[in-house]
């Protein structure tokens, strides 16, 4: 016979049950920084247009988070284009925020006025914006990288954040590598940088090299010994490498952080980054613990989250915590009958609390008003409140519910993917349809699958080619690549059910390279093999409820951010010190 064992006085506390508490006991703030635009693009297939940058954007700051890291506008004229826009049509929204404020935005800067003075040149356009610069301080980054001295790094970064503080009032300040860095060091060097004007400490664990109690003591540490700490903000930037970045993160802030760099799904280089939905439910679900407050919706999480994974071709893991599709799923009979009769048996947080809500579907009989009031909720009011996309938008919701009688949130977003985030540029290339005859060659009767498919470019003229392949798809790519003539490498597709049921609407992410030479065998072949290391990868998404039709569209679709961004893609691998071709692991 098992018994419990409880300590003296012990009781009992609500705190045992589900308790989610939207109004933290102080008002001790802890401010959000998201970096899901900057470190979380750096997730190799994350290549996102200036569209779905602005879209994700704009659901930030819905959300409610207190800093947004749009990019590194340094590393590519796209990716300065991308924060300049954020900056001027994100930077002043405040209809929605808890805070009442703006969401500040940043970029993303090395420690040098070059870097510096473009990032503000982005920035500037927002009313609440910040510089935010950074230079490896471990011995091992110093020695093997960027080979200075400690004394050269303390004057490098002196002249950087003093040279950011005469554009700009908020600065922060990075030391790369923090986590491996001589503690005492670092006390040296923040004592610079706080005199020469940084606002914001954020100590990175660039590689997720720490443990919760190390990282914590050597915030304490920072805190307790830096001559002017109360001063300023103390922030932490973690990687999961070890799968202890929330931990981490979490432990930091009971040592006196008050700043968090997040991304959405933990997106970001190598095992990812802190997540956002993880810090908010825990401060929000423990406020005993964490008696902190945060401005975020945290019904907009759900939100945020799917339409970060269907921009980047990542998707969550069904048992993510939090946003995973198995977070409140129960199959446990003793589980189920708990939750029966009292959902907090089994549940700390209600689904609702995240945004997870049941749904009405819309059908072929809904009219456009009902059509733009879901728009509005799910957050795409730019796009209800424009008419000509509303009303093609429209037409397609509709020709799917011809199809499958009723469209559900889960399809609607999915369609948005397609039709709406596609770069400017990327309209060179258009599906309009195929013809398919399917090929039974593994059978013994020799008959191959061939696919002729329409294209309509930029200027409306009309293309068509037909092409044979070992099966429908193969066959449809290889007429795709005689009309477009862009040679790459197909190193990842992936079919799955938009939503459920057998009429559902069926799902494709491709992921594609480019590669040198030209198309092979006139203009058709479909290279297939792993990644490869060092060259931009390119995500393409596409919906029907035909999965050849979805394929194709998905085919095009990553063509199509190819050609608007460039065979350089991902705009991050940038040098981080003179001579050297490095790319920046995560920004700090």
């Amino acid at each position: 016979m098992m018994h419990s064992v409880r300590r003296a006085g012990w009781r009992a506390t609500p705190a045992l049950f589900r308790r989610f508490s939207t109004a933290p006991s102080t008002d001790d703030k802890l401010y959000i920084f998201d970096t899901t635009l900057r470190d979380g693009e750096q997730s190799p297939g994350a290549t996102l247009t200036l569209k779905e940058k602005l879209l994700i954007a704009r659901q930030l700051s819905r959300l409610g988070v207190d800093i947004c890291e749009a990019g590194f506008p340094i590393a590519s004229e796209g990716d300065f284009e991308a924060v300049t826009a954020v900056a001027k049509e994100i930077g002043g929204i405040v209809e929605g925020r808890m805070s009442g404020q703006p969401m500040r935005i940043a970029g993303l800067a090395r420690a040098n006025f070059k870097d510096i003075d473009r990032c503000y040149d982005a920035v500037r356009h927002a009313p609440l914006n910040r510089i935010h610069t950074f230079l490896a301080s471990s011995d091992i980054h110093l020695e093997h990288k960027l080979h200075i001295s400690r004394t050269e790094c303390i004057e490098r970064a002196v002249a950087a954040v003093k040279h950011a503080r005469s554009m700009c009032d908020n600065i922060e300040f990075s030391p790369e590598d923090a986590g491996r860095s001589d503690p005492d060091f670092l006390v040296e060097l923040l004592d610079a940088v706080i005199e020469a004007g940084a606002t914001t400490l954020n100590i990175p664990d660039t590689v997720g090299y720490t443990v919760p109690t190390e990282y914590a003591s050597l915030i304490s540490h920072l805190r307790a010994n830096c001559k002017r700490a109360d001063e300023v903000i103390f922030s932490t930037h973690c990687h999961n490498d070890l799968g202890l970045a929330t931990a981490n993160t979490l432990s930091a802030v009971q040592a006196g952080a008050r700043q968090v760099e997040v991304t959405l799904n933990s997106l970001g280089e190598r095992a990812g980054n802190t997540s956002l939905e993880e810090v908010v439910m825990a401060v929000r679900t423990r406020p005993q613990h964490y008696p902190y407050k945060v401005d975020v919706d945290s019904t907009q999480i759900l939100r945020a989250s799917k339409m970060v994974a269907l921009y980047t071709g990542i998707p969550v893991q069904p048992n993510k915590a939090i946003v995973g599709a198995n977070a409140f799923a129960h199959e446990a009979g003793i589980h189920q009958h708990g939750v029966l009769k009292h959902a907090a048996t089994y549940e700390i947080m209600t689904p609702a609390s995240v945004g997870a809500d049941s749904e009405l579907v819309l059908g072929k009989h809904s009219g456009k008003a009902a059509f733009k009031q879901r728009l509005e909720q799910l957050g795409y009011a730019e796009i209800a409140n424009d008419e000509k996309q509303l009303t093609a938008l429209v037409h397609e919701f509709k020709a799917v519910a011809d199809q499958k009688k009723v469209i559900t949130n889960t399809d609607i977003e999915a369609i948005l993917v397609d039709r709406v985030a596609q770069p400017e540029a990327a309209e060179a290339w258009t599906f309009q349809g195929l013809q398919l005859v399917a090929g039974t060659e593994a059978t013994g009767d020799k008959v191959r699958a061939t696919s002729t498919v329409t294209l309509v470019d930029a200027e409306g003229n009309v293309h068509h080619e037909a092409a044979i392949g070992s099966g429908p798809v193969e066959a449809t790519f290889k007429a795709i690549n005689r009309i477009i003539k862009s040679p790459v490498t197909l190193v990842q597709y992936n079919v799955s059910a938009v939503s459920g049921g057998k009429d559902a609407l069926g799902g494709v992410l491709v992921h594609i390279q480019p590669k040198e030479g030209d198309i092979e065998d006139e203009g058709d072949a479909v290279a297939r093999s792993e990644a490869t290391k060092g060259v931009p990868v390119y995500t393409g998404h596409g919906t029907s409820t035909d999965i050849i039709v979805a394929s194709a569209i998905s085919y095009v679709s990553a063509l199509n951010k190819l050609i608007a961004l460039g065979p350089e893609g991902n705009p991050l691998k940038v040098d981080v010190s003179t001579g050297s071709g490095d790319r920046i692991l995560d920004g700090k």
